[in-house]
């Protein structure tokens, strides 16, 4: 597969971003195919190389493994002349150019993208920003925080949650490859390259989806509801025999199939259950009335009966039982590059697969050779 050519074959990124929004943008470019120069400071690098614990075997911070492979990595110091032009020629010689520094920076370097496509009009540039086009700092915790993310997240009556992994900065740096993607699709139809700008908080407003839609059309503020969902039901975490599991019933036909593997038909009749809107009124007494049902078997019991329906179910599981779960399902959810096992890319083409040809690098590893094409 490593030697396959990618859909972005070609395709030259330089990578000035760190931490997450912006290499996992770039390292699905480099999945894809293209050529990543990843540009970082000297001695420390990638703020997340000193992300840990935990560490892999061979000691790096696991959290940077997770969105740098398919790249090649240079040490260069923005602020040293002579590093700072070799910057400038690996950023003219490519056809992509992303950053997520604070406002200014790029611009001092003379980095920026009007600077740059004064030389180069092709040249496709992304600039990933924090909380809007201002100076607030881009961290997703505040994302959450601050985009109404979190106020929508946890118990009832409990405190805001942020979600258990880095959503908004992922969700970012998808919405920043798909914008490269369509920009470099621009440039090749009309030789003309553009700026794509993406921030966190446009990111975070966006992903709230139907939330957001039900403030915008009519005026209803989203509560946090724990695993309840606000316009479905049942659409929760039902109690069995010994714990609960997970019960996504998405219309009226699934909602009479689930009573009807519970042995309780009369609810598909009841008028207070007929419908979905019926439902959610009066989801109360609905709970009650299907966990007494639920009582009398486990969970693995009910999910195999439920499964076997078609009704959509499962279990809450871990990390480990998740990945366990795609092998069993026919997936290959795991690569592995030179010893370092990284989770696959989900993208799956017919003609140009996802390719995997270098692990995440060290340090300046690829310094001499970087430095020499720049020459």
């Amino acid at each position: 597969m490593a030697d396959t050519p990618g859909a972005l074959d070609g395709i030259r990124v330089a990578d000035f971003s760190r931490v997450l929004a912006g290499p996992l943008a770039t390292m699905i470019l480099g999945d894809l195919g293209a050529d990543v120069i990843k540009i970082e400071r000297p001695g420390s690098g990638d703020d997340t190389r000193g992300w840990g614990p935990p560490w892999s075997a061979s000691g790096d911070a696991s959290y940077y493994l997770s969105v740098n492979r398919n790249k090649r990595s240079v040490a260069l110091d923005l602020k040293d002349p002579d590093d700072l032009a070799v910057a400038r020629t690996i950023a003219l010689r490519a056809d992509v150019v992303i950053e997520n520094f604070r406002p200014g920076v790029m611009d001092r370097a003379r980095l920026d993208h009007e600077t740059l496509s004064a030389e180069k009009p092709a040249l496709v540039s992304c600039r990933i920003a924090g909380i809007g086009r201002g100076d607030v700092a881009g961290y997703d915790f505040l994302a959450q925080a601050m985009g109404g993310l979190m106020s929508i997240t946890g118990d009832t009556d409990g405190e805001p949650r942020k979600i258990g992994v880095a959503l908004v900065d992922v969700m970012t740096g998808l919405h920043a490859a798909i914008g490269v993607l369509a920009a470099l699709r621009h440039r090749d139809r009309t030789g003309e390259g553009q700026l794509v700008e993406v921030d966190l908080l446009s990111t975070t407003l966006f992903a709230l989806a139907n939330q957001a839609s039900n403030w915008l059309t009519a005026g209803a503020i989203a509560e946090r509801m724990g695993n309840r969902h606000p316009s479905i039901a049942p659409y929760e975490m039902l109690r069995a025999s010994d714990g609960a599991f997970v019960v996504a019933v998405g219309n009226d036909e699934q909602f009479a199939t689930f009573c009807d593997v519970l042995g309780v038909t009369e609810l598909a009749a009841d008028e207070r259950f007929t419908t979905n809107a019926a439902r959610v009124t009066n989801r109360e007494p609905l709970v009650e009335a299907l966990e007494r049902a639920l009582a009398t078997e486990s969970a693995a019991e009910w999910i195999g009966r439920l499964g076997a329906r078609g009704i959509p179910c499962g279990m809450v599981n871990k990390v480990d039982q998740a990945f366990e779960l795609a092998r069993q399902v026919g997936l290959e959810p795991v690569v592995s590059v030179r010893g370092v096992d990284t989770v696959a890319n989900p993208l799956a083409f017919s003609k140009t697969p996802a390719t995997y040809r270098r692990p995440p690098p060290a340090l300046g590893e690829h310094d001499a050779e970087v430095r020499t094409e720049a020459e």
